[in-house]
């Protein structure tokens, strides 16, 4: 028996879970004048203190900030070593002086003091003592803190057999994890990423030419420094390809994280130049290879003050993670959402490349992006300002299940859901006419007013789990059951072809 069409209205309903952000949770960053000459003029202060003043300021910096951050005095070691080239004579600083130098150097951040929003969700594997039934889950949000620098935050949890939603105890610390060059990169993907950013010349042509097909970070470097002694190119032309292709190695590197701390621990914080004003709007998808082989993906926007890099993380297990370019003409733009496995051996991937409509992409290789085509145009009033996704579609037998988003009148952003053509995806089967989410009264006040959006989605037990934030704010979790949902798509399915609503609509086919 079909189910019945249940009254627009009633289709979504908000879960109690509210997560909101906590000022409390702050990383340690280093803390660098502007000047070399500031920084050693700070160095000579704290080494002209008595040996009982150094311990004091000492003894009361690790009482009141040690608790704050599992590794604090690691943190301070480090942020002393940054700074130790400038003294002179450092067999002649004593421990306790090396700590307080790096105190000196040292600020907290606190990652989520603006907003925690934007959040992602995919399904792991389920743990030993996980309750049968349960579906294991990994979130990630977008997290902002001061000056509007943006990183990914990460809770975990459990869906149970009744589909009520648990998380995961949630840890007072903060971690960043240990930072590493990539071990190699490809020659041919690093000239075409040099040759799309409008940066090859004669100088990187050189430069690539001298390295093998694969290299490392200090094979580039060593190539630079020969090419800095090279006289037969202009000192501007060869400064300008230096910087641009250490600019582009540096935005290329992997994060480790220790297992044994948990996984709200972890936070990928900023760390390239071309992300340095931030990380945004992470989609996470659990990507399914020809091979049955199980990978983690996330697309994500790096930001740097005034340009954009499109970058993709990979992840086995959520405690290593590669961070690498996206290349080719057509991921210039922002919201990208890759498909949980290819389709016809292809990867696919949505996108929004002109800031109003939805487009997809199909590729043979996954790091390269050179062709899109429009998926959809603003169909409805709430999306007549701009529509884009939801974050990566979800299977199901009768299609692709994708969430969108849509801008209409004083910049409200409302969700709602569309199906895709299984084998086709550029063709649209049906769509939600209305929004199936909009911010309610209690959800438009925040960060960014008037704001509903979801980076993903997931489906346990016949029925879509959507998390989202408000306001840029907060993150709460919408539910719909799957059977009435279907039914509705496949009544507006059926309208559409009984009116011939669409008949000139290249975007939709009966």
């Amino acid at each position: 028996m079909a189910s019945p069409l249940v009254p627009l209205a009633q289709l979504a309903r908000r879960k109690s879970i509210i997560l909101h952000a906590e000022i409390g949770r702050v990383i340690t960053r280093p803390y660098l004048p502007s000047s070399e000459q500031r920084s050693r003029k700070v160095i000579q202060r704290v080494l002209q203190l008595t040996e009982d003043e150094v311990s004091t300021l000492l003894e009361n910096l690790l009482h009141d900030f040690s608790h704050r951050h599992r590794n604090f005095r690691q943190s301070l070691e480090g942020n002393f070593n940054q700074v130790s080239h400038l003294i002179s004579n450092i067999t002649a600083v004593s421990e306790q002086q090396k700590l307080l130098i790096g105190a000196y150097f040292t600020a907290e951040y606190s990652v989520e003091a603006a907003a925690l929003f934007n959040p992602s969700i995919v399904q792991v594997a389920n743990q030993n003592n996980d309750p049968d039934g349960a579906c294991r889950f990994v979130m990630s949000f977008r997290a902002t803190g001061e000056g509007h620098i943006s990183s990914i935050e990460f809770r975990s949890g459990v869906i149970d057999s009744n589909n009520d939603i648990f998380f995961d105890a949630q840890s007072n610390y903060v971690e960043t994890p240990e930072i590493h060059a990539n071990p190699d990169y490809d020659r041919h993907l690093f000239r075409l990423k040099i040759q799309e950013m409008g940066a090859s010349n004669s100088v990187t042509h050189q430069l690539l030419n001298k390295l093998p097909d694969t290299f490392t970070f200090n094979d580039l470097q060593n190539k630079i420094t020969e090419l800095q002694n090279n006289n037969n190119f202009p000192s501007t032309e060869k400064t300008e390809a230096i910087d641009m292709a250490m600019w582009l190695a540096r935005s290329n590197y992997q994060l480790l994280f220790r297992k044994d701390f948990p996984i709200s621990e972890r936070v990928i914080f900023p760390v390239s130049e071309s992300e340095s004003n931030g990380i945004e709007d992470a989609r996470f998808v659990r990507f399914v290879d020809d091979d049955g082989t199980v990978k983690y993906y996330a697309t994500y926007t790096a930001y740097n003050g005034e340009t954009i890099l499109p970058q993709l993380i990979e992840t086995d297990d959520f405690l290593a993670f590669k961070m690498i370019t996206l290349n080719g003409v057509q991921v210039q733009g922002k919201g990208m959402a890759l498909f949980p496995r290819k389709i016809h051996g292809q990867y696919v991937m949505l996108s929004r490349q002109d800031g109003e409509n939805n487009a997809i992409m199909f590729s043979d290789n996954l790091h390269f992006w050179q062709h899109a085509q429009i998926l959809q145009e603003p169909e409805f009033a709430y999306e007549f300002i701009q529509m884009g996704n939801g974050g990566s579609p979800v299977e199901i037998p009768e299609g692709w299940l994708l969430v969108t988003h849509g801008v209409g009148p004083m910049r409200t952003y409302s969700l709602s859901i569309e199906l895709l053509d299984l084998d086709d995806p550029t063709r649209i089967i049906s769509r939600i006419e209305e929004p199936i989410l909009m911010p309610d009264a209690h959800e438009r006040e925040g960060y960014v007013p008037n704001v509903v959006y979801s980076c993903g989605a997931l489906i346990h037990q016949n029925e879509l789990f959507i998390p989202y934030a408000s306001g840029d704010q907060r993150c709460g979790f919408v539910t719909l059951q799957l059977p009435q949902l279907m039914a509705r798509l496949q009544h507006n399915a059926a309208n559409r072809r009984a009116n011939n609503q669409n008949a000139d609509n290249p975007y939709y086919s009966a």
